[in-house]
């Protein structure tokens, strides 16, 4: 018990310190990539839509479509 609060309460160590950061950026490599692939998603959904909508406006002859 006496150790186990030891531990708890001493200063790292600087090998302990930069496993800490490296684990810390892996996890916020991870999420950027989770965010890329939404957002990818996301532009590729937007441009089927946009391509569907402009396909259905010209086929029924409505102007002012950009």
């Amino acid at each position: 018990m006496i150790t186990y609060l030891k531990k708890l309460f001493r200063q790292p160590t600087a090998p302990e310190l930069v496993l800490r950061e490296l684990s810390e950026a892996r996890l916020a490599k991870l999420e950027a990539q989770t965010a890329v692939d939404y957002a990818t998603a996301i532009v590729a959904y937007n441009d089927a839509r946009i391509a569907r909508l402009v396909e259905y406006m010209n086929a029924t002859g409505k102007t002012g479509v950009k």
